[in-house]
């Protein structure tokens, strides 16, 4: 190999290597490089510890090997709520026997409020098959930001008030990872059909 061939191998390596830095460089700039990150950062779900309305200690492990629908409300939402309840209560209706083989939750964001007899009092016009979760200030906090959920209380007259929430049902498969906000805007069939999928 003669020293002028050399020579153009190691400028073209320069060139190479300089133009994966360059390319590095671009990739941080505009964010691509941090894409993995982004989306760990933007995953939905996560571990929590609450009661259940029978006063029993529930966590997300309690769930695994079922598909699960997750709601956010309070038992003293005027319209939301018992709807998205109401829908949901028929979607398991029409699952028939393989309900047992879903989970629904009700996960409040007023916790002040919906104590474990107040949420087992208000499920009782919903589908057996739903579960209602209190928890603490912090245990709400925590489950709330697991599952990216906004909620604010909004005072009004006297000492009441009310709560701003999300309202999505979230759709976990069997290990507890999000798969998609669950429509309810379809029949109760097409929506237990759906559902059925990740039984």
């Amino acid at each position: 190999m003669t020293v002028k061939t050399t020579r153009l191998l190691l400028a073209l390596g320069a060139f190479v290597a300089g133009l994966i830095v360059c390319f590095g460089v671009v990739m941080l700039l505009t964010g691509q490089a941090g894409a993995p990150i982004r989306a760990q950062a933007a995953a939905i779900g996560g571990p929590f510890h609450l009661i259940d309305q029978d006063g029993r200690a529930v966590s997300d492990e309690d769930f695994r090997g079922k598909p699960l629908l997750v709601f956010f409300g309070y038992t003293h939402c005027p319209d939301v709520c018992p709807t998205t309840l109401f829908d949901v209560s028929e979607v398991m209706r029409r699952l028939g026997p393989e309900a047992d083989r879903a989970a629904a939750l009700f996960i409040t964001v007023d916790p002040q409020r919906d104590t474990p007899a107040t949420l087992k009092d208000y499920l009782s016009s919903f589908d057996p098959h739903l579960r209602g979760l209190t928890g603490s200030t912090d245990a709400t906090a925590a489950v709330a930001k697991a599952y990216r959920v906004y909620y604010k209380k909004v005072p009004t007259e006297g000492d009441d008030y009310t709560m701003d929430h999300t309202a999505i049902v979230y759709l976990m498969d069997k290990d507890g990872h999000f798969v998609a906000p669950f429509s309810l805007r379809r029949t109760p069939e097409a929506a237990a059909d759906d559902l059925r999928r990740y039984l």
